[in-house]
């Protein structure tokens, strides 16, 4: 079943499916649901007997094979390290990073190659195939290559879906051979009542940090991850008190994904209570923060948001953790402690 908020984006899917392009893209931020709608897409067009809303009815044959992951014709591309990971967490892992990094995090030109042969065989079920990438842009180069010849020769009755939560990062030739679709972020109501479904913590918390996302916010909304972010936003809004070696120290054995994009959010919402007295990712900011905001230097703050930009940047590559939180941390304690204001 697909999610509440996608159903009008669902029924633009499967009434227009007669015509489908060689390749769909559908693209919007991570944890709202794109891969869900992606994989029933797949399921429907190889289902012997859709609804009436064109949902695949679970029962025949077709749906048992493609919910045992034996479809004779369909195949998943997605990274190694995201293979073993439920269907909303694998969506969410570009908030939640994977943690075991002898898992590649890209999908290899090998995976690609390998598609030759599954093309060119002939169907088992009414003469379509589906291939399903996830990300798309977590193709490496030669993968976006291979793929690119392979899309502009599409081979007869096969749909490619590409699911994307950064579709800049693909090669404009490859965007270019797709039907682009986007998947805007749900009514703020019906993410609420999914997350309250689910049986969420801090709903509203998780939902504003995720950026509106719910499965997202799901993810999450897990103690261990909620008490990290905490003990490191605590410290960022008592600047005075901070020590940028300890907690550093601290901050490497958390995952560094996850402690630059609450330094990122944090930097965002003190420019955003600075500039419009709101603040998105912590909608609950204390008296603290907002006195924050209003004594430090914009100018000095979009610099270092600029920093964060750049250690985002290199998280694909080996990374000494503690240096680079150790001068980020430093870097922010000279920020927030300056006497020096100026405001855009």
């Amino acid at each position: 079943m697909i999610y509440k908020w996608h159903g009008k984006i669902w029924q633009q899917l499967i009434s227009n499916k007669a015509h489908f392009p060689n390749a769909i893209l559908l693209h919007g931020r991570g944890g709202i649901g794109k891969l869900h709608l992606g994989r029933t897409l797949a399921q429907a067009l190889l289902c012997e007997s859709p609804l009436a809303s064109g949902e695949p009815c679970e029962q025949c044959g077709a749906c048992t094979w493609f919910k045992a992951g034996s479809h004779p014709d369909f195949r998943l591309l997605e990274p190694e390290a995201l293979a073993a990971l439920t269907e909303p967490a694998a969506e969410a892992a570009d908030t939640r990073k994977p943690t075991d990094k002898k898992t590649s995090q890209f999908i290899t030109v090998a995976q690609i190659r390998e598609l030759a042969d599954f093309v060119n065989l002939t169907t088992h079920c009414n003469g379509l195939r589906v291939i399903l990438i996830h990300p798309a842009e977590a193709m490496n180069v030669h993968a976006a290559n291979a793929l690119l010849k392979t899309l502009e020769e599409p081979p007869t009755g096969t749909l490619f879906i590409l699911v994307s939560h950064h579709p800049q990062r693909l090669l404009p030739t490859i965007r270019s051979r797709c039907q682009k679709v986007n998947i805007p972020l749900p009514d703020r109501a019906d993410a609420l009542k999914w997350l309250q479904g689910q049986g969420t913590r801090e709903a509203d918390s998780c939902l504003a940090q995720s950026g509106g996302a719910p499965l997202a916010a799901h993810q999450l909304s897990t103690e261990d991850y909620q008490l990290k972010r905490k003990q490191v936003l605590d410290q960022l809004g008592a600047p005075e008190r901070l020590d940028p070696l300890s907690l550093a120290e601290q901050g490497e054995k958390t995952e560094l994904a996850w402690t630059l994009n609450w330094m990122q959010q944090w930097v965002y919402d003190l420019a955003s209570l600075s500039l419009t007295a709101r603040a998105r990712y912590q909608p609950e900011s204390s008296a603290e923060t907002i006195r924050l905001a209003k004594t430090i230097n914009l100018i000095e703050l979009f610099r270092f948001q600029q920093e964060l930009a750049a250690a985002q940047r290199t998280l694909q590559h080996p990374l000494n953790n503690r240096l680079v939180l150790e001068q980020l941390f430093l870097s922010y304690w000279q920020l927030a402690n300056s006497q020096d204001t100026a405001h855009v």
